[in-house]
């Protein structure tokens, strides 16, 4: 009988040599299903496997306000960047796999501060294994952020790196796919649409949830859906992530390698030209990052006293009062009694509210403890 990854290339094989069309896409959509199947079979059995001592890993723990991963191939230059964004001094020499750990720094920026981790280098095939390839896209995939670091006289570096990335289940620059799938005892597989689909017929959608074992359930759509959407929905495993394209030695470049190697990169991507070795970009590097992911500015106001506005509480913007609290000291929210709100998300002035409590930029916060 055939191993796990013998059937998952042999679908593939399949599915890359069937002409994607209309015609074909809901047979594509179901060998994708299977494959997808699979891979969570395998991902289980590694699980074990790393469970009962089967073999080392590495692990990152997170730390700061969010967390940035530089990824590409061995010396494209990332150790030089993390010396130039954070206070790290990481080893760097001529030669490939240069770095063969993960090398956690600290940037510290308007107030925000920000774990940027060096991972080492991927290769065609990591998210297969090769290379420690598995362990590199798990830290990735639990990163806020996806810096792809690209030499521009390897521009074709990055649709490998991209494609690794894919495989391991992210999904960058994207959103997530307004697909709502809830099982039911019976009925069948009913599918129901706000808008004309005009990729998949319903015949081919609930083939594609068949492929999963669901015979009866209700689906929502939302959005003109692909067999990606049905299948990463159904997945359930998708990472949906912020990434930005950073173009390194640009001091050695020409004004035609930068052209051509921004012609091998994807069009509606941000692409960040730097140079590591002399600094050129970098602070608009360190702008870029903090602009792009989603802080807001929570103004702290200690009970009976004045409130600081001159320096604010860096958070996500999905933040609640609980996650405030577990931020300035552990024991707030075991002590929380209520919060006092003013600002763009109180109903009113010093409105009463509890740890779920979604919080707005801009917002001034009095925290009420039990003594």
């Amino acid at each position: 009988m055939a191993t796990i990854d013998e059937q998952i290339k042999s679908l593939e094989e399949e599915i890359s040599k069937t002409k994607y069309n209309k015609a074909t896409q809901g047979h594509i959509g179901k060998l994708k299903a299977k494959i997808a199947a699979l891979k969570e079979r395998k991902e289980k059995a590694q699980a074990h496997a790393k469970s009962s001592g089967g073999g080392p890993g590495f692990e990152v723990k997170k730390s700061g306000d969010a967390s940035v991963a530089l990824v590409g191939f061995p010396s494209v230059g990332k150790s030089s960047l993390i010396s130039q964004l954070t206070d790290v001094e990481s080893d760097t020499g001529h030669f490939a796999f240069t770095t063969l750990t993960c090398i956690p720094g600290v940037l510290h920026h308007r107030g925000a501060t920000i774990q940027i981790l060096d991972l080492p280098g991927l290769i065609k095939g990591a998210s297969d294994g090769k290379g420690r390839g598995r362990e590199i896209l798990n830290v990735i995939r639990g990163c806020d952020m996806v810096l792809y670091v690209i030499d521009p006289f390897q521009g074709a570096h990055f649709e490998i790196l991209d494609m690794e990335l894919w495989r391991a289940g992210m999904r960058l620059n994207q959103p997530r796919p307004q697909v709502f799938i809830d099982r039911t005892e019976r009925g069948g597989i009913v599918v129901r649409s706000t808008l004309e689909q005009t990729n998949l017929e319903e015949e081919e959608i609930q083939a594609i949830i068949r492929s999963f074992g669901i015979v009866s359930a209700t689906v929502t759509l939302r959005t003109n859906v692909t067999d990606d959407h049905i299948v990463d929905t159904l997945a359930g495993n998708r990472v949906y992530s912020d990434a930005v394209i950073v173009l390194n030695k640009v001091d050695l470049a020409t004004e035609n390698d930068l052209s051509g190697a921004r012609k091998l990169l994807p069009e509606n991507w941000p692409v960040l030209p730097v140079s590591a070795k002399t600094g050129q970009g970098i602070e608009a590097m360190k702008d870029f990052i903090f602009d792009n992911l989603h802080f807001m500015s929570i103004y702290l106001k200690p009970q009976g006293q004045e409130a600081d506005l001159i320096e604010p509480l860096i958070v996500k913007n999905t933040s609640t009062v609980r996650d405030v609290c577990a931020k300035l000291h552990r024991d707030f929210v075991r002590k929380f009694r209520y919060a006092r709100v003013k600002g763009p998300s109180a109903k009113f002035d010093w409105q009463r509210v509890g740890l779920d409590h979604l919080l707005k930029d801009d917002d001034l916060l009095t925290i009420i403890l039990r003594k």
